[in-house]
Parts: structure tokens; C-alpha cells; sequence
């Protein structure tokens, strides 16, 4: 039963990770796109450190801990939701939702050539598949404007940024708590985006004082539900599951993304969306490692019985 709570709780986040890209979707056409990520992310770093201090897990970092949380922060907070949030601002949330969809296959390629050891052949056909489903659902005879792929190049772009980050966050968790690693990151980021909307975007601070409290009630949804508490709640399924089935469940994000862009943003899903779904979802499964991990271990239990 304990283990059947972790996979709902899973699915759980990978519900509100779906439904967080539509609802930056709306969230960046009524503030400004760097504005709206800063002071959401702020939000979401101040409610994940009420949540520590609370659990008594804050403490004050090493030198060398800082170091990485500094590189966590530029890569993992700044450079991913700026270009997230900006892809988004000029992008429909099917295109971002399939996109990001890439990540757990492209961090496992990643860190395959980052730890100096080559991915099996199961692995690059996952990345081939991968990368074969983004081109069919979005690059070819879309139809979409030139500023709609400068969008879809935004999102990859804020991806590549998060798999980086994911070597210099493996790193720091070794001796800091994730949870306590993400509260600091999220916290340096949102400083770092603030700075940087003063001089993009100003005077869009100004914007949040035009919106309406649907809008601060979708704020609320994505800075806590979505991002700080889903998070804290992966970081420890993940501890709980392994990184592995977390994987698995990745899946998941971006099914539930496409979906609900189309229920509530009213975007239209066309053949080429499913089919590019189908390649995604089977190039993480195979990217990842997540499937012959399974077939290993299939065959470990049947060589046992």
C-alpha cells in the first residue's frame, strides 16, 4: 500500500507539471513572460523554505555546497524558466508540453557522455525516436509562424538548460538535502530573473496590478501547487521509488500537457501531435534506460523462479 501511494503521488505530479504549461500559457499573455517567472519562482522558493524550516531541515550551506547551488541556479532556474517562459510567451502549450517531454531521454544522453561511458544502442534508438517524434508533431508542415518556432526553439532551449543543470544538482545532493538545494535555487534564480526583468521588460511589474484574482488564483496553482510543492513531493517519490520508475513516469508529463492545452487553451491536436506523442513517449522509455532496466530485471526474476 505504501508503494502504491508513491506511484499516486507520481502521478500526482506529473499532473500538476501538465497542467502548469498551460497555465504559464495564459499566466505570460497578461504579464510580461520574465516578470511573470521571477516573482512566480520567487513565491515558490519562499513557500519551499516555510516548508523546510518547518520540518527543521534548513541549514547553512558549505563553500563548496554554494558553488553548486550558484551553477544549479543559473542553469536550473534562470536559464530554464527564461527561455521557458519566453518560448511559452510566442508558442502554443502542445508544442512546450511535447517538448520538454524530451527531458528524461536527453539527461540520460547527457550524462552518459558527461561520466565518459557510451549509451547502448537501445539508448540512441530512444533518442532517434525522441527527437524523430518533436520534428513530426511541431516541425514538420506545422504551418506555424516564424515566431511560433522561435518559441519551440526557446522551450528546447530551456530543456538543454535543465539537463545541464541535473549534473551540477547530482553533484550537490550528495552532501545537501534536494529539497533544501532546491529552496536555495529557487530562491538566487528568482533574484537573478528579477534583476533581469528591471532591464527587459520595464516597468512590467506594473502589470500584475492590472490582472484579476483568476489570475492570482492560477498564480498561486503554478508558483505552489505545481512548483514548490511538486518538487518537494518528486524529490521524495523519487527517494522512495527510484530514479528509475520515477522515469517511467515521466511519461505522463507530456500526455497530460497535451491534453489539457487542448481542453483549456482550446489548441487543436492533429495526427501529427499523437504521432509525435507515440515516438516521445517510447524514445524516454528507451533513452532513458527505463526499459532495459525492466527487461534486466524481468529476466532476473524469471531466472530466479
Amino acid at each position: 500500500m505504501k508503494q502504491l501511494n508513491i506511484y499516486i503521488m507520481l502521478v500526482f505530479v506529473m499532473f500538476v507539471w501538465g497542467a502548469n504549461l498551460p497555465i504559464l500559457k495564459y499566466l505570460v499573455s497578461v504579464v510580461p513572460p520574465v516578470t511573470l517567472t521571477a516573482f512566480r519562482i520567487l513565491t515558490a522558493g519562499l513557500v519551499v523554505l516555510v516548508i523546510l524550516w518547518q520540518m527543521k531541515l534548513l541549514r547553512k550551506p558549505t563553500k563548496q555546497e554554494w558553488k553548486y547551488i550558484l551553477l544549479g541556479a543559473l542553469t536550473n532556474v534562470v536559464a530554464h524558466h527564461y527561455f521557458l517562459n519566453m518560448g511559452l510567451a510566442i508558442t502554443s502549450g502542445t508544442h512546450g508540453g511535447l517538448i520538454l517531454g524530451t527531458g528524461p531521454m536527453l539527461t540520460a544522453i547527457s550524462a552518459a557522455f558527461i561520466l565518459k561511458y557510451s549509451p547502448t544502442r537501445i539508448q540512441w534508438l530512444g533518442l532517434v525516436l525522441g527527437l524523430s517524434g518533436v520534428s513530426v508533431s511541431i516541425l514538420v508542415g506545422g504551418g506555424e509562424s516564424s515566431g511560433a518556432n522561435l518559441g519551440d526553439f526557446y522551450v528546447f532551449l530551456a530543456i538543454l538548460a535543465q539537463v545541464l543543470s541535473y549534473m551540477v544538482v547530482s553533484k550537490a545532493a550528495r552532501t545537501l538535502d534536494p529539497r533544501l538545494l532546491t529552496a536555495y535555487m529557487m530562491m538566487i534564480g528568482s533574484i537573478v530573473l528579477i534583476v533581469i526583468s528591471f532591464v527587459q521588460e520595464p516597468g512590467g511589474v506594473y502589470a500584475f496590478s492590472e490582472t484579476t484574482p483568476f489570475f492570482w488564483g492560477l498564480f498561486i496553482i503554478s508558483a505552489i501547487v505545481c512548483t514548490a510543492v511538486g518538487h518537494l513531493m518528486y524529490n521524495y517519490a523519487v527517494g522512495k521509488a527510484g530514479a528509475t520508475k520515477a522515469a517511467i513516469f515521466m511519461n505522463l508529463n507530456p500526455i497530460f500537457s497535451l491534453l489539457l492545452s487542448a481542453i483549456f487553451l482550446g489548441e487543436i491536436l492533429n495526427i501529427r501531435h499523437f504521432i509525435g506523442l507515440i515516438l516521445i513517449v517510447a524514445g524516454v522509455m528507451l533513452g532513458s534506460g527505463a526499459a532495459e532496466d525492466m527487461w534486466k530485471k524481468r529476466k532476473a526474476n524469471m531466472s530466479s523462479t
